[in-house]
């Protein structure tokens, strides 16, 4: 059980990110009293919509999906217990800078990327802004991403690049931990799926599978306990994640499916040794 002194800031991209990456996470230490601010970074106005009947807040339409997201945060926040939640540079500074996937794979920002992009010019604005939140808050554990931001989206890579540069001006932030996602609990958590009858999603071939080696994985977090509500909380997002909870499952708007596993990989990028299990262990 950590104290109720402790302080936990995580940085992430656009909205939903917080609850896949570090959803239970969040509602671990949340309940176990540590104050825990997510800060995000934009609104996640270039998001692809998965209710048909919600298509029209899409960029390319009525270009309102960034506001409807907002809501989605907030009962994703609710249903996490998350402390405080706050937009980077205030709400819509920066925008969604969208991606483009080009032949091979690789991410990049689209030619056309819009002039309030987070991945495109203001990078030392958006340092600045997020040092000021950390000086505020003065968090001995920080969360963002590794230097790839998990897949290539050059939102995650800058909220990476930020998260960095502002932390190495704060000797009070003790950890560093990037999200990540272990490449051998995918593939195990694909194997149940695989067994589980009704699945509505597709799964995935075993060639080019996300994720990082275990020996990559410096720290993990049981969630077993917190697992309903991060499925409440993915449910939340509706417009972006679909949910099978028998699974349990979910899948973005490709329809492949992707297990939520009871444990969320970390890999220490800064600070005193962790503890293989848990974020705070050590510090006091």
């Amino acid at each position: 059980m950590c104290s109720a002194d402790h302080r936990m800031v995580l940085v992430h991209a656009h909205p939903d990110d917080e609850t896949i990456a570090t959803g239970g996470t969040i509602a671990r230490y949340a309940a176990e009293g540590v104050a825990v601010t997510l800060v995000t970074c934009t609104l996640g106005e270039q998001g692809e919509v998965i209710p048909a009947e919600l298509a029209g807040l899409a960029a390319e339409h009525a270009d309102q999906l960034g506001g409807y997201r907002i809501g989605e945060l907030r009962a994703a926040g609710s249903a996490l217990g998350l402390t405080e939640q706050r937009f980077l540079g205030g709400l819509g500074r920066w925008r969604d800078s969208g991606m483009v996937v080009e032949p091979g794979g690789r991410a990049s920002v689209p030619p056309d990327m819009h002039p309030r992009a987070f991945a495109g010019t203001g990078r030392g604005a958006q340092v600045d802004a997020l040092l000021a939140v950390l000086d505020e808050l003065r968090p001995e554990v920080v969360i963002s991403y590794g230097p790839d931001g998990g897949y290539g989206h050059p939102d995650h890579v800058r909220a990476h690049e930020i998260t960095m540069a502002a932390v190495e001006q704060l000797p009070q932030v003790h950890r560093v931990f990037w999200a990540v996602q272990s490449r051998s609990a995918l593939t195990a958590g694909l194997e149940v799926l695989r067994r589980k009858p009704g699945l509505p999603f597709a799964l995935p071939g075993p060639e080019g599978l996300p994720g990082v080696d275990d020996s990559e994985v410096t720290t993990t977090v049981d969630i077993t306990a917190q697992l309903p509500a991060k499925l409440a909380a993915l449910r939340a997002h509706r417009t972006q994640v679909a949910v099978w909870p028998d699974g349990p499952a979910m899948a973005l708007s490709n329809r492949v499916a992707r297990p939520v596993p009871a444990v969320e990989h970390f890999t220490l990028a800064r600070g005193p040794v962790a503890a293989a299990e848990g974020l705070f262990e050590g510090l006091g």
